[in-house]
């Protein structure tokens, strides 16, 4: 296990929506020695120190992952890295192809480097379901990052430097959610949906935090691990949030899917499950397949997709996940 009270962490694109959580959970519970929010945009952290972020433990460092010397220099005396950077709206890596693949994977190369030039013990790098089979930019570069992270306990070699990711579904709360939309469009009358039969893994900002720190602690190095989340529909959200609005069908975006999956059957067969994850191994010589003897293998075939879930949220679960952000839009002015 991992005493946090003697961890210095550093969390890259701290002063997102994961990372603001996530420093804002560790301060609470964790009160590691040293808690460095690395992020490129000076005044996103200055509005977060001002909107309350202050403590003794607490460091702002300016840096952008594509920059590998700024990293070994914020990486001096680090122990633990979440790496939360990246370029993740679809349509803006779509857009921007190199500008995506500068930041999600020649950065996670950089961050890479950094933490076994400056001897890091623990990395874990966030990763997303659009990633398994990804059908846009987005989804292939986070794919091409876990299989550098995977591999660069290779690199490591004798070093005690680790490197995991953890994969889970679409969160409620981060910038790019559907529910800011909806909550948009609900005044004015009308929901667009892309399509009726549209599911999607969920989970909140607290329950991924919550998610990346266990996975910290139990982390040997080389797995990607996998909640076990909730699915929801679409229509059924649309529904929660703006009842007897008149909706409409817009067909499936480029880049978008159906059903998310965040297990493919492919995965599976080297694949373990435990209470509340699933753990996908690496398949490379070095990995150690006593690392989780706790662990029983999945079966033959199963893949673990929104569809077919076996744990959907119900209309008073989804109401309970809205419920926070319709307070907070609700305090906002309707936009001309």
């Amino acid at each position: 296990m991992v005493n946090w009270a003697h961890e210095s962490i550093l969390v890259t694109g701290g002063t997102g929506s994961f990372g603001k959580k996530f420093v804002e959970v560790m301060l609470r519970h964790y009160h590691p020695h040293r808690l460095v929010v690395f992020s490129r945009d000076e005044l996103k952290q200055h509005e977060m120190r001002t909107s309350g972020f202050d403590d003794p433990s607490l460091r702002y460092f300016l840096g952008d992952v594509r920059d590998v010397d700024r990293l070994r220099r914020a990486f001096a005396g680090v122990t633990a890295v979440v790496h939360a950077a990246a370029l993740k709206q679809v349509p803006a890596c779509e857009y921007n192809p190199f500008e995506a693949i500068q930041t999600n994977i020649m950065g996670g190369r950089n961050v890479i480097d950094a933490a076994i030039d400056q001897g890091v013990r623990r990395i874990l790098a966030l990763s997303t379901d659009k990633a398994v089979n990804p059908i846009n930019l987005y989804g292939a570069t986070k794919l091409c990052a876990e299989k550098m992270f995977v591999q660069a306990n290779a690199y490591a070699g004798k070093k005690e430097t680790r490197f995991s990711c953890a994969r889970y579904g679409n969160v409620v709360g981060s910038r790019g959610s559907v529910i800011p939309i909806f909550l948009e469009q609900r005044r004015r009358g009308k929901i667009t949906i892309t399509d009726p039969r549209m599911t999607r893994f969920w989970l909140t900002l607290e329950q991924g935090v919550r998610f990346v720190i266990h996975c910290i602690e139990q982390m040997h190095g080389g797995e990607i691990f996998v909640p076990k989340i909730p699915s929801m529909r679409l229509v059924d959200l649309a529904e929660t949030i703006a009842p007897g609005c008149e909706v409409e069908y817009i067909g499936i975006r480029p880049g978008e899917k159906l059903h998310e999956v965040l297990v493919s059957d492919d995965e599976s067969r080297h694949a373990l499950v435990t209470e509340g994850m699933y753990i996908i191994q690496p398949v490379h010589p070095w990995w150690k397949s006593e690392n989780w003897t706790n662990a029983k293998p999945l079966p033959e075939g199963f893949r673990y997709s929104s569809d077919t879930n076996e744990n959907w949220l119900t209309r008073r679960e989804l109401e309970e996940l809205v419920a926070p952000e319709a307070k907070a839009a609700e305090a906002v002015p309707a936009s001309a």
